[in-house]
């Protein structure tokens, strides 16, 4: 064979080009840019499905764990209107029923006369030591007085 090139090849070859037997830096490049690559986008997609749990979490929503299973859901099956509903559902806020509906509640057996007496609240006695004895609590202090 001969060695000469061939008349209508170009004189100099691109830096991309590697000689037989070597390493292709070019292909280690992409590989590695890649796996990054896949990477980062698998953490934008997974943060992305997770932001409207998160903002149900910053602020304290009372439907916060439908959020984060619709959220799941979304994520799992790839239904995106289960995405769209924990989004929507995370930026507004639900009025809360049960505090005026239990106020009413409360109300009408008091005007029925079905209202249970709370049982008496516990109160604890403070221990008494050999050296202070306490006074009773019903009785005046003596301390002071002659």
């Amino acid at each position: 064979m001969s060695d000469s090139i061939h008349p209508t090849a170009i004189h100099h070859l691109p830096a991309f080009i590697t000689a037989p037997g070597q390493s292709d830096v070019l292909f280690n490049v992409v590989v590695i840019f890649m796996i990054l690559a896949i990477f980062a986008l698998g953490t934008f997609y997974l943060r992305l499905h997770s932001l409207p749990e998160t903002m149900a979490h910053k602020s304290h929503k009372v439907q916060y764990e439908l959020v984060a299973v619709l959220g799941l859901i979304s994520l799992l099956t790839h239904n995106n209107i289960f995405w769209i509903a924990a989004l929507i559902l995370a930026l507004i806020d639900l009025p809360d029923f049960s505090s005026p509906l239990a106020s009413i509640a409360r109300s009408l057996e008091r005007l029925a006369g079905k209202v249970d007496t709370p049982p008496a609240p516990v109160t604890t006695e403070p221990e008494t030591t050999a050296s202070h004895v306490a006074a009773p609590s019903d009785q005046p202090s003596v301390e002071g007085k002659a």
